[in-house]
């Protein structure tokens, strides 16, 4: 059973690393989820691949209201002199 996901895990790191500019979020979600699967049932591989997700998603998130909030601060501050 541990041989199919140490597979799956180096894949997914295999994956994971060839693009290096979308890791933003992986590494903290990675850790803080395989700790939780580890805690939860000892799933730590399938916690860490979750995390990273989620991290990914959060980040992505973040950096969008960030692009929107700059957006607005240069309409708003466009009008005045």
């Amino acid at each position: 059973m541990k041989s199919p996901l140490l597979a799956i895990a180096a894949a997914l790191l295999m994956l994971g690393a060839t693009s290096a500019a979308n890791a933003k979020g992986c590494i903290k979600g990675a850790v803080v989820g395989g700790v939780a699967g580890h805690y939860a049932g000892h799933h730590g591989v399938l916690g860490a691949a979750a995390g990273c997700l989620y991290g990914r998603h959060q980040a992505k998130e973040q950096q969008e209201q960030e692009r929107q909030r700059q957006q607005q601060s240069q309409v708003n501050g466009q009008g005045k002199l």
